[in-house]
C-alpha cells in the first residue's frame, strides 16, 4: 500500500559557515493542502528546503518523506516528489520539450506515459509555441515555466517549490495557482511553496507559516484582513524578544 504524501520535520538545526541558519523548525506538509513558507531574503527558507529534500544534511533533527526518513529513503518516494529550488531544471542547449521529457523519464515514467505527459504540461504552462526552442534562449519567465513543468510533469504527490513565481507574468502566476489547487484536489498533493512575497502566495495557500531568523515565529490564515500588516508584528516581536534574551 503506498504510503500518504506528506512531508515532516522535526527539530531541524543547521549550522552553514558557522553561522546557525535553522533553530528548531518543524513542519508538516500534509496532503491536499498548500503550504506556504515565508519570510524576509536570509530568512532560511531555501536551506530548509533543501533539508526537506535530501540535498542538505541538518545538524539536529529529522524528516519523513511519504513516511520515509529522508535519509534512507528509496527510488520510490522519490518519484513521487516534483521540485523546483533556486533555479529552474533546464539544461539550456535542450529544447524545452527535451528537458521536460528528461524529467519525466528520470521520475519513473516509461516513454509512451513521457511523451504524452510532456505534451500536457507544455500547454498547461503555455509553452507549446516554445516546445522545439533551445532552452538558453528563451525569456527568464519562460525558463521559469519549463522548470515547472519539469517539476510538475510526472504529476507528482508531494511538491516543493522556491520562490515559483519568480519572474511569472500574472497571467503565468494565475496558471500555476491552478495546477497546484489541481493536484491538490485530484490526487491529494502535499504542496510546499517558499516566497517572500506574501501576498501573491496568500492568494493560493491553505495554510502560511513565517520563518525568520531560521526560526518558525507563528503562523497566518490566509483571506484574514491586514496579513501583510500581522507578518510584519511577528517579525518585529521575534526581533524585539531576540533583543531582551
Amino acid at each position: 500500500m503506498t504510503a500518504p504524501a506528506g512531508i515532516t520535520a522535526r527539530g531541524i538545526g543547521k549550522t552553514l559557515g558557522g553561522v546557525p541558519v535553522l533553530e528548531d523548525v518543524s513542519l508538516d506538509v500534509e496532503p491536499s493542502q498548500i503550504h506556504a513558507l515565508v519570510g524576509l531574503n536570509g530568512a532560511g527558507k531555501t536551506p530548509l528546503m533543501r533539508i526537506l529534500l535530501g540535498m542538505l544534511k541538518p545538524d539536529l533533527g529529522s524528516v519523513m518523506l511519504a513516511g520515509s526518513p529522508v535519509s534512507g529513503a528509496d527510488e520510490h518516494p522519490w518519484s513521487r516528489v516534483g521540485q523546483m529550488l533556486e533555479t529552474p531544471f533546464a539544461y539550456p542547449e535542450l529544447s524545452a520539450r527535451e528537458n521536460v521529457h528528461s524529467s519525466a523519464r528520470l521520475h519513473g515514467m516509461d516513454r509512451q506515459a513521457a511523451n504524452a505527459s510532456t505534451g500536457q504540461a507544455l500547454a498547461d504552462l503555455g509553452l507549446d509555441q516554445y516546445a522545439a526552442q533551445r532552452t538558453g534562449t528563451l525569456s527568464l519567465g519562460n525558463r521559469q515555466r519549463v522548470g515547472l513543468a519539469a517539476a510538475l510533469v510526472h504529476a507528482p504527490s508531494m511538491i516543493v517549490l522556491d520562490e515559483p513565481t519568480n519572474a511569472l507574468d500574472p497571467r503565468g502566476v494565475i496558471v500555476l495557482r491552478r495546477l497546484l489547487r489541481d493536484a491538490c484536489r485530484d490526487r491529494g498533493a502535499a504542496v510546499l511553496v517558499s516566497s517572500h512575497h506574501l501576498d501573491e502566495v496568500a492568494r493560493m495557500a491553505d495554510r502560511i507559516s513565517v520563518l525568520h531568523r531560521g526560526r518558525i515565529i507563528g503562523t497566518l490564515q490566509p483571506g484574514t484582513v491586514d496579513l501583510e500588516r500581522r507578518f510584519f508584528d511577528l517579525v518585529l516581536e521575534s526581533d524585539e524578544q531576540g533583543q531582551e534574551q
